[in-house]
């Protein structure tokens, strides 16, 4: 019995997802190694981002919807992060479930490592602005068929 899984029967549609894959794979890779003076992952270095950004809206579902995550993912990772010292998570009112998220003074200053990878900036130089708007439209035009196919 042959297991073999086929994406799909066009050669090039496979190819492109497997390289956008690695594309992606290869810079988590990149920013990893550039955060790792800061001994932050890089997803960790998001969520703080995020929070901050969030300030006193920065509740479980409210970062669960802006990193396209489920609530339980978002649970986990906070209390994690929690127990590293970089945020804390707070009731809003003593008897309720609903947890506020909030930077300690050690979160905060994580979202002070400069934001700016020097080394994507490096690599997108390869694309002249024209490119680099023909790329955004494109990558946008596939998000929005993956948002319709993940809503059914």
């Amino acid at each position: 019995m042959k297991t073999d899984t086929v994406i799909s029967n066009d050669k090039d549609v496979d190819q492109l997802w497997l390289l956008l894959g690695k594309i992606h794979h290869k810079r988590m890779l990149v920013r990893q190694r550039e955060l790792s003076p800061y001994n932050i992952p890089t997803r960790q270095l998001r969520m703080l981002t995020i929070i901050h950004q969030l300030g006193a809206k920065a509740t479980l579902s409210a970062i669960a919807e802006k990193v396209e995550r489920k609530v339980s993912v978002i649970s986990q990772q906070t209390q994690n992060m929690e127990k590293y010292g970089l945020i804390k998570r707070v009731k809003v009112t003593p008897r309720s479930r609903l947890l506020k998220i909030e930077l300690t003074p050690k979160g905060l200053s994580m979202t002070k490592i400069d934001r700016k990878s020097k080394a994507m900036e490096e690599i997108m130089s390869v694309l002249n602005t024209e490119e680099r708007k023909q790329l955004r439209s494109l990558l946008d035009r596939l998000l929005q068929k993956l948002n319709e196919y993940s809503e059914e």
